[in-house]
């Protein structure tokens, strides 16, 4: 447990991104109501998944971090929450074949509400309004009133975060998880899409290890790793005070975890060395990230490594790079050295996706799918050239059928993008741009002799 912490010490240190809520006395009685309520997760589970972190860092496993930029009060049901499980399932053993080692499944959901905003006002029309923070702060209609942060939006956060837990660890422990289900749905995409066709190779060498476990006497049915498998939640932990509430020490190891996920990161605009979010994550026990951009430098990783990880547990810290396809190469090999040479044992992960976001002709913020690839293409190459292990990739994704990043295996043009562009926030994704992504990671991993 770190030394001179409590689950309240963050509020001694300036705290970046936090919304101004109108009326303190409400604010103070959501959060006494959330932190009465049970956990959403367990100390135990957090445990599993930095065992499981540790053998990413080792070099032993890949992490795939996925799912929405921000998520929805309005479009929660059953059907977006399977869906988005499914395109990661998907994603998951394509790499798993792939690279010969497990994959770590951490879905950005569950949780992933909250937004920082480079801005509290944003211009809309001739509007200038407060900027929409995530549905756990305001609303995103584009009035005064909606915007208003309101404390409530919390405890209504919470529950759908219980709800969709909920449903995860049905649908990845009742059979929707199983192996030879997983890859049929992969069978479809290549058999369906031109782009999906240049992967037919790959999918028929799954297919025929597939065939070959049940002529081994394999049922996946009944083999519990194959007709089940585990998927974590993830969230940037960007309301300190949301955080805090669902804290809670653990009667095994008298240690304190944020139960509100099993993992939790700081973004770039709240990674300050002397910030509230790094005082409050250096405390919980849970596995935490942190994302880096290319004008970091090589000191101040180390000096976060050691805030953050003082004990050098494997698996603990999550370094996610977010440097942009130009300069991901010779941005990031000095910190991968600067990290190896100082026996820090991070995972490193690769977001490709905020260092490439640009604006459409369409006036739309987009990302283009040669740009997301030509990024994990640079993040591989770094790691080749230092000698380490590319542990994994964090992407905005969902299963809906949107049309907001260009490119990929269905080509959207930047004059298709008002056809379903639905996001709140960030461009994401969809479900046949997410499983074309894998077999490209997949691709160059193979080509660079790291799988």
């Amino acid at each position: 447990m770190a030394k001179d912490w409590t689950p309240s010490s963050w509020q001694a240190f300036p705290a970046a991104q936090q919304p101004d809520w109108p009326d303190m006395g409400d604010l103070d009685r959501a959060l006494k109501q959330i932190a009465s309520y049970p956990p959403l997760v367990f100390a135990g589970e957090a445990r599993s998944l930095q065992t499981s972190l540790g053998q990413v860092a080792a070099g032993n496993a890949f992490l795939l971090q996925a799912g929405d930029c921000a998520e929805s009060f309005e479009e929660f049901s059953a059907n977006n929450i399977r869906e988005k499980l499914r395109v990661i399932l998907q994603m998951a053993v394509v790499l798993t074949y792939s690279l010969g080692v497990p994959v770590v499944k951490v879905g950005r959901m569950a949780g992933q509400f909250a937004k920082p905003r480079s801005s509290p006002t944003e211009k809309i029309g001739d509007l200038e309004l407060p900027s929409f923070r995530g549905h756990i702060v305001n609303g995103d209609a584009p009035t005064e009133a909606a915007r208003v942060p309101s404390p409530e939006r919390l405890v209504q956060a919470y529950n759908q975060s219980a709800a969709t837990l909920n449903l995860l660890r049905a649908f990845t422990k009742g059979g929707f998880a199983d192996l030879a289900r997983v890859h049929a749905w992969t069978q479809e995409f290549v058999g369906s899409s031109p782009e999906g066709q240049r992967y037919e190779q790959l999918a028929n060498e799954i297919d025929r290890a597939l065939r070959f476990m049940r002529a081994c006497g394999i049922d996946t049915e009944v083999t519990h790793p194959l007709h089940e498998t585990d998927v974590y939640t993830s969230h940037e932990a960007l309301l300190l005070g949301y955080e805090e509430a669902l804290t809670r020490q653990d009667s095994l190891t008298g240690g304190w975890y944020d139960c509100s996920a099993h993992m939790l990161w700081i973004g770039e605009r709240t990674r300050q060395l002397d910030s509230a979010h790094i005082e409050f994550l250096r405390g919980v026990g849970n596995p935490i990230g942190c994302k880096v951009g290319p004008t970091t430098s090589p000191e101040y990783v180390l000096e976060l490594c050691e805030r953050l990880n003082p004990a050098h547990i494997p698996g603990r810290l999550t370094l996610i790079s977010r440097m942009g396809a130009d300069k991901v190469e010779d941005a990031l090999r000095p910190l991968l050295r600067a990290v190896r040479d100082a026996g820090h044992p991070v995972v490193w992960s690769c977001d490709p996706m905020h260092g490439n976001t640009i604006t459409s002709t369409s006036g739309r913020k987009t990302r283009t799918f040669d740009s997301i690839c030509a990024e994990i293409d640079g993040f591989v190459r770094a790691h080749q050239a230092e000698g380490t292990w590319p542990g994994g990739i964090h992407v905005e994704l969902t299963g809906d059928n949107v049309t907001e990043c260009t490119g990929g295996g269905d080509n959207i043009l930047d004059d298709q993008l008002d056809l379903a562009y639905q996001t709140m926030c960030d461009p994401r994704l969809n479900g046949r741009q997410g499983l074309d992504l894998a077999f490209r990671v997949a691709e160059v991993l193979r080509t660079t002799g790291l799988a």
